[in-house]
């Protein structure tokens, strides 16, 4: 077993708000770079909620009256996307001096890391140059979302992966990630059955552990 200052602790939380979950990931912030707290993963869903990033335009959004979505401006790159309940969204609380202090080697083993989550599927998820995210190639179609944040050298947000939901409002509610005519798939779309939440996520876990080579506990949580 190794110590504490090389383990990290998961928090699998279930479905939470936006709001609640950015709050939480505050408090695990200043707690991990007072090394009071080691590494920390957040594993949750949102709610239907439509995040703006710091590069977020104004016509990017054209939500229709009445829809059933919060709108919340973050502090987080890039522009906005969707969340809602069957996407995985991982909240990675890091300690970058313990990884290099290199922010974008940090972007691309998040990007590593959804790739081999999704390997297990069968699903071979890429790179595609100049676009962010994780895809799938021929037609190219965006499956995973990656928005982070750096304070002090620790990370806040991550990334959101799509398992299965319905993808609709990636195009129809906002220009998501800022790229016109962007089409959107799921885990469940590509393998044509229902895939759970549930069904994923250890394969997100073991694949932070491997690519940030980082063991894990899961720390109880009380709601």
């Amino acid at each position: 077993m190794r110590g504490v200052a090389r383990s990290g602790y998961v928090l699998n939380l279930g479905a939470v708000a936006y709001r609640e979950a950015w709050d939480l990931q505050r408090s695990i912030t200043s707690a991990v770079s007072q090394r009071a707290l080691p590494d920390t993963v957040l594993l949750l869903e949102h709610p239907p909620v439509v995040t703006l990033g710091r590069r977020t335009e104004p016509g990017e959004l054209h939500i229709p009256l009445g829809a059933q979505v919060e709108i919340v401006e973050t502090d987080r790159g890039g522009k906005s996307t969707y969340h809602g309940p069957g996407q995985l969204v991982c909240y990675p609380i890091f300690d970058l001096t313990r990884h290099g202090q290199d922010v974008k080697k940090y972007c691309r083993d998040l990007e590593e890391a959804l790739i081999r989550t999704m390997a297990p599927f069968g699903i071979a998820a890429t790179r595609i140059e100049g676009l962010t995210g994780i895809w799938l190639e021929r037609p190219p179609r965006k499956i995973a979302s990656i928005g982070i944040h750096i304070s002090k050298w620790v990370s806040t947000h991550g990334y959101a992966l799509n398992v299965d939901l319905d993808p609709a409002p990636f195009t129809e509610w906002i220009t998501a990630c800022g790229i016109e005519d962007a089409q959107f798939t799921t885990i469940a779309r590509e393998l044509g059955r229902p895939v759970s939440v549930e069904e994923v996520r250890p394969h997100a876990l073991a694949a932070l552990a491997e690519v940030f080579e980082r063991p894990t506990q899961r720390a109880a949580v009380s709601k």
